[in-house]
């Protein structure tokens, strides 16, 4: 694997490549704690070492940040409003007719949904970021357990400078995705992602060795490698649909007559039912924080019920409703990404069809009937997946320093088996030798 690694950086390609990765990378985990104009960076510390966990929302975001989110830098928002975006845009490739013409019209249709994704990404932004600066001028960013003054201004301007600069560190996110995309190693928005999660993992573990045990700490690293296992087998397992094209003769040349197939994950859904489940579970919790407690210290009801039922992630009921929301969403969302008739369609229009299956709708109702058996398994899966951390505070102790779980492990897996196989290839196109053997 050593000598693999030195035979990749030999190669100047490939070498430029990885040093330009490298570079940006380095940059982004820079830009995470720089603290944004008026951030009290003294207090923010030590409200970051009396809070020990976060919830909902928060943890997601803070999650994808690296951090950053709970330091209040000026990459506190990190890559999560690109992400939404691109799951909005997405979803109205359903409801808005003109998104799905775009979307068929090829590269420079496609190049039009990216900028309209860029669009809305900056207005997340600037939603978000207010969003994160109001909580923080509550005093709720960090619970009942810091009462420090996190912000030095809380003037008008202020607020908007403070705005502006977490809105450009989200658009200077972005730009370096996409320049990491085209010039580097891997999808760029994944790998900043990746680079967020995993800059979390040494701090964790040690904080379980330091507030537990070292007996806690071996215990979670093996359910580490077990869940990391179990990822790497389901995100690689697939369903193959045989798919024969029938000879043509045009001229003097003949088309077609190959085997090819069609490759059904059992995880087609990937992260983002994680995510919507997450977001969805977090907004009465959200909500409930802009009501405070009367002159009289009265609590309104259903705000006592939220935070008793919908903020503690190891609460049974809160467990249920996320497993409940990721299978549904899950199922939502490999409906929309997944077309059982297109596919049909492009197959009978270029004499392909499935062996003992008629072209047509016979095809469409195989495909769906295939799709439904598969999804059953992968919404399970992921409501598992991201149950893990929840349970770990009960049965290790953990808390929420627990790192192997939800979505920090789909991602870290993900990213890195499809980095791995890009410079695999890579590799093999220079030197006859990949990085793996």
């Amino acid at each position: 694997m050593f000598s693999a690694v030195i035979r990749a950086f030999r190669t100047p390609d490939l070498r430029n490549k990885l040093l330009f990765t490298l570079f940006i990378v380095a940059i982004f985990r820079l830009g995470s704690f720089i603290p944004a104009p008026f951030v009290n960076y003294g207090n923010v510390q030590q409200c970051l070492q009396a809070t020990q966990s976060t919830s909902g929302l928060y943890e997601l975001v803070n999650l994808f940040s690296g951090g950053a989110l709970l330091q209040l830098s000026v990459f506190a928002l990190g890559i999560m409003p690109y992400i939404t975006a691109s799951i909005i845009t997405q979803l109205l490739r359903v409801v808005i007719p003109r998104f799905e013409t775009l979307y068929k019209e090829g590269q420079a249709g496609q190049a039009k949904l990216t900028q309209y994704t860029r669009y809305l990404t900056i207005a997340l932004g600037v939603l978000q970021s207010t969003t994160l600066i109001a909580v923080a001028r509550q005093g709720a960013l960090f619970g009942a357990s810091c009462t420090s003054q996190i912000l030095t201004d809380t003037s008008p301007l202020a607020i908007v400078l403070m705005v502006i600069t977490m809105t450009a560190g989200t658009g200077l996110i972005m730009w370096m995705g996409e320049l990491l995309t085209e010039r580097g190693v891997g999808n760029g928005m994944s790998l900043l992602i990746f680079t967020s999660i995993a800059a979390k993992f040494p701090a964790s573990l040690i904080s379980i060795a330091e507030t537990k045990s070292i007996e806690t700490l071996l215990v979670v690293i093996g359910i580490g490698v077990l869940i990391v296992g179990l990822v790497i087998l389901v995100e690689q397992s697939q369903r193959r649909i045989p798919v024969q094209y029938a000879k043509r003769v045009v001229g003097r040349r003949e088309y077609g007559g190959q085997s090819t197939y069609i490759p059904i994950k059992v995880n087609m859904a990937g992260v983002v039912p994680v995510i919507f489940a997450s977001s969805l579970l977090y907004l009465p919790a959200l909500i409930a924080q802009f009501n405070q407690p009367d002159k009289n210290g009265k609590v309104e009801p259903w705000v006592t019920w939220v935070s008793n039922y919908l903020t503690k992630g190891d609460h049974p009921l809160y467990m249920a409703l996320y497993f409940l929301l990721i299978v549904g969403f899950t199922y939502f969302y490999v409906a929309i990404t997944f077309n059982p008739e297109e596919v049909s369609d492009n197959m009978k229009n270029y004499g392909g069809f499935i062996p003992g299956i008629r072209a047509g709708r016979p095809t469409t109702e195989f495909l769906e009937y295939v799709l439904s058996r598969i999804t059953f398994p992968g919404a399970l899966y992921l409501g598992a997946i991201a149950l893990i951390p929840l349970i770990a505070f009960s049965m290790v102790g953990a808390n929420q320093n627990f790192p192997f779980g939800g979505t920090s492990i789909l991602i870290i897996v993900g990213v890195g088996l499809e980095t791995v196989k890009q410079i695999n290839a890579q590799m093999q196109q220079r030197n006859y030798e990949g990085l793996l053997k």
